[in-house]
């Protein structure tokens, strides 16, 4: 990045500014200390408006996947938005579009071979569970309503992901709201047996695979998954793999579910999808649920949608990024970068490694602090991310869970700046 450095007090006002009209996600506004007025980004590098920089441990709420500014998709956009920015995709089409389509099914696990597009990631779990459950209706099994999902599990903010989502402690004000699930632990047996006592009235099963994320990084093994796709397949129940965190390399495949061999019917991407340059989300099904919305009545069609689905430029960006993700095999050098964190972490935790919990799924690392009062609410979480800015490494732990989840261009000095504030956070425990 540049050299230059901005007037703190220029800094200080932007933040100013910001506290007079911005509502921020996942805030508390009462207790919180002021956002980070960031001015810039280049790589793995976050330049604050003040002159600090700081190493973008968390690529950015796991966004970020080659690194931020990336030449070719700031080209990629550029080119894109001067030929097509948008067009409505009821009724139209573009080559983009078309084009990411033919990639993402030509490298889904096998029998993946339709696209939905949307925005984020908690519309395309939305799509997933709606495809589900209109295809039961319109096969006249209306009884099966009810989605058997994971303890500890995060899907998104919209109604429908929030319901197989965790109620706790994000979504209780809204529970009454949502619609009946019926959660489970990760064991193979808890699974069967909600399944078969839901009988007729069990509409599918979904899983954030290998890695449950905002529910404290939380890792499983490949054999759950198998046998999730086997009970599914037992009770001919859909099985949807929410990929949006773990799709494009993070757990060191290019999808958790190639990693643990299996082929879910539905599959969730987002996040990673454009590289972390702009919003865009897919729902990837297999033929037979396509072909059960075919119909002479209009009525049977998906009735789902939003103003910019299947954005032009969006589209395009993607399409750049996954043509980076061949060319410098990310999914691996993502790996590589997970067992580099991990090693170092291992090594000056010492003893310290297994009563912490010290693990790592590709390039995802984390380990859990000792607390009094655990969970995603735990009052530490502010002070562990103010002393993580200290050291020069943008965290944002997940209460008493410290994590981290890089860009792939992160050299060794910045995974060290990491590794650095992260053992500090450690140390202080």
């Amino acid at each position: 990045m540049t050299d230059r450095r901005l007037d703190p007090a220029a800094a200080a006002e932007l933040v100013a500014r910001d506290a007079r009209c911005v509502w921020h996600p996942y805030t508390q506004h009462r207790l919180e200390h002021a956002p980070l007025a960031i001015d810039s980004a280049r790589g793995a590098l976050l330049r604050l408006a003040d002159g600090r920089e700081l190493v973008d441990a968390i690529s950015s709420w796991w966004t970020c996947l080659h690194g931020h500014g990336e030449p070719r998709l700031v080209e990629a956009l550029r080119a894109q938005a001067a030929r097509l920015d948008h067009v409505l995709f009821a009724g139209a089409t573009h080559e983009p579009a078309v084009r990411l389509a033919e990639e993402l099914v030509r490298r889904a696990p096998h029998g993946l071979t339709r696209v939905f597009y949307s925005d984020d990631g908690s519309t395309a779990v939305e799509v997933a569970l709606k495809l589900v459950r209109q295809q039961w209706v319109q096969r006249g099994e209306d009884a099966r309503r009810v989605f058997v999902a994971l303890e500890g599990g995060y899907h998104g903010d919209t109604f429908g992901a929030m319901a197989v989502g965790d109620p706790d402690p994000f979504f209780r004000a809204w529970q009454p709201l949502l619609f009946e699930v019926a959660r489970v632990p990760v064991d193979a047996t808890a699974l069967a047996d909600q399944i078969a006592r839901l009988g007729a009235r069990c509409a599918g099963v979904i899983v954030e695979p290998l890695v449950q994320g905002a529910g404290g990084m939380r890792m499983h093994s490949n054999a759950y998954l198998r046998a999730a796709r086997k009970l599914c397949d037992e009770y001919g129940l859909p099985l949807i793999a929410d990929e949006v965190m773990t799709g494009f390399g993070r757990t060191g495949e290019l999808f958790a579910c190639t990693k643990a061999g299996v082929e879910p019917d539905l599959l969730c991407l987002a996040k990673g999808l454009t590289g972390g340059m702009l919003p865009l989300a897919a729902t990837l099904c297999r033929e037979p649920l396509f072909e059960s919305f075919l119909h002479t009545d209009r009525s049977k069609a998906f009735f789902h949608g939003h103003s910019f689905t299947a954005n032009p430029i969006a589209c395009a960006v993607a399409l750049e990024s996954l043509a980076l993700i061949d060319e410098r095999d990310t999914p691996r050098r993502l790996a590589l970068l997970g067992e580099r964190l991990e090693g170092r972490l291992s090594q000056h935790l010492a003893g310290r490694a297994s009563e912490l919990a010290l693990r790592r799924c590709g390039g995802i690392v984390a380990f859990d602090l000792p607390t009094v009062d655990p969970g995603y609410l735990s009052a530490r979480a502010l002070e562990l991310r103010r002393r993580a800015v200290e050291r020069g490494a943008l965290l944002r732990p997940l209460g008493s869970v410290v994590y981290a989840m890089p860009p792939a261009c992160t050299s060794d000095s910045e995974l060290d700046v990491i590794a650095d504030a992260m053992l500090a956070l450690a140390a202080d425990a």
